[in-house]
Formats: C-alpha cells, sequence, structure tokens
C-alpha cells in the first residue's frame, strides 16, 4: 500500500510496459469508489460514441483553462473574461478543491491526475469543469444534449507503484497519435516520440521539463509525492518508456 506521507522516490524502475498498461486498463474502468480526502485518482472520459470532443486549438486551450479557474469553491463566468489566452489565469479563484498532478487533452477523451482536498471536491470539480466545457462546445457548434460518455470513470491510486506509474501513462498517451500499436509493439521511432511530446502542448509535459507558460498555475506539484527529484528524474523515467523493447 502507498503510504500517505510519502514523499520520496521509490528505487524501483518499470519492469515491463505492457504488463504495467495491461494490468493498469483493466482496473482502471472499475467506478463506483468515495472520494477520500488526501487520496489520489486517475480520472479519465471520453465522448460520446468515442466521437471528438477538442476540434481545434481553441477547444484544447478552453478545456485546460477550465482544469484552472473549476478548481475553486467560488464560481465565476468564463465568458466574462477576457478572451486573451492568459488573462484567466490571473483571476483570484480563492480556496481550491483539488489538487492536479497531470493531466493529457486527447481528440476524443482527456486523463487527469487528481488528489481530494476538500469533501466532495472531485465530484464538484468535474461537474463544473464538465457543464462549462459542453455549455462552450454546444454553444460554439451549435448543437443540443450531452459530449461525454456518461459519468467520468476514476480510479484510486492507492500503491506508489500506480501513483508513479501514472505520470507516465498519462503523458504518454499521445504516443498512440503517431503510432497506434506502440503499447504492444513497442515504438518504432523514438526520436520522432521524443519530439512529439517535446512540442504537444495539450498536456502538463511541458510543465515537468521546465517549459515556463502560464498553464503551470494548473497544477500542484507539491501536492503529490516526489518521485522525480529534479527535471532529469522525470526525463530519465520516460525515456526508460520510450526506450523499452520486449
Amino acid at each position: 500500500m502507498r503510504g500517505k506521507t510519502s514523499h520520496t522516490r521509490p528505487r524501483t524502475r518499470p519492469r515491463t510496459l505492457t504488463h504495467g498498461i495491461f494490468w493498469y486498463t483493466i482496473i482502471m474502468g472499475i467506478r463506483k469508489i468515495n472520494f477520500a480526502i488526501g487520496e489520489f485518482y486517475h480520472i479519465y472520459n471520453r465522448g460520446n460514441s468515442k466521437q471528438k470532443i477538442f476540434k481545434d486549438e481553441e477547444d484544447y486551450l478552453r478545456f485546460i483553462t477550465l482544469l484552472f479557474t473549476c478548481n475553486s469553491v467560488n464560481n465565476f463566468n468564463l465568458f466574462a473574461v477576457s478572451r486573451s489566452k492568459e488573462s484567466a489565469y490571473l483571476f483570484e479563484r480563492g480556496e481550491q478543491i483539488v489538487s492536479i498532478g497531470a493531466y493529457v487533452l486527447m481528440r476524443n477523451h482527456f486523463h487527469i491526475l487528481i488528489k481530494e482536498k476538500k469533501e466532495g471536491g472531485i465530484s464538484k470539480f468535474m461537474q463544473k469543469l464538465s457543464t462549462a466545457y459542453v455549455m462552450y462546445y454546444n454553444k460554439k457548434y451549435n448543437r443540443n444534449g450531452g459530449l461525454f460518455e456518461g459519468k467520468f470513470k476514476s480510479r484510486c491510486l492507492n500503491t506508489d507503484r500506480y501513483l508513479k506509474y501514472i505520470f507516465s501513462y498519462i503523458h504518454l498517451n499521445i504516443i498512440k497519435l503517431i503510432q497506434k500499436d506502440w503499447k504492444e509493439r513497442g515504438i518504432k521511432n523514438k526520436s520522432q516520440a521524443l519530439g512529439y511530446l517535446n512540442n504537444y502542448q495539450y498536456s502538463s509535459y511541458l510543465d515537468y521539463i521546465g517549459v515556463s507558460r502560464v498553464q503551470n498555475k494548473i497544477l500542484n506539484k507539491n501536492d503529490f509525492p516526489r518521485y522525480f527529484g529534479s527535471i532529469n528524474d522525470f526525463k530519465e523515467e520516460i525515456f526508460e518508456w520510450l526506450n523499452y523493447e520486449e
């Protein structure tokens, strides 16, 4: 089990990529859990019938901005904020209800690593996030009805093994955009994969490799165990997955 006060980096390294992904994929879809303050969770949802939920850059950036603005005990109208990409991050949110450790947005789904800070915080945050984005999306594309495939799915990360692994799992998700079978066959072009990671704007990967940008404010890194003592430690972890060969 994961120690609740553990903030040191385990010495264990990933054993096999397929083993980790296989078992995590089996258990991640199990829902029906009660969120507990101080515990860590992997949150996931996708579009109805796997439809795209992000069609252009504006969609991605709106959702990412909502990750910041919805994390508050307060409510505010995002439409009242200037359309500038950075103005919303200047808003004084007040007390936060969750801690966000990592995220990635794909064309038809998203993943978030999250920690419950206040009772009911995750449920409230996800309700605010989903409602705000669907309202924006429906207005922009002149549509009605739901966008996501039911209620979000979640998995409690109650061991260091899976909590540490989820940082790689989330950030490497985008590799399937350039090689769909990389999880089964390994990455064919490692330099291309690394370049894609370094240029993908819609995840927290850039925030972990030291890129200075306003989206850094979304993350609450200090609320998560320090598995990566430095930027190089984080890169080394990612490189191990990229270099994995069965």
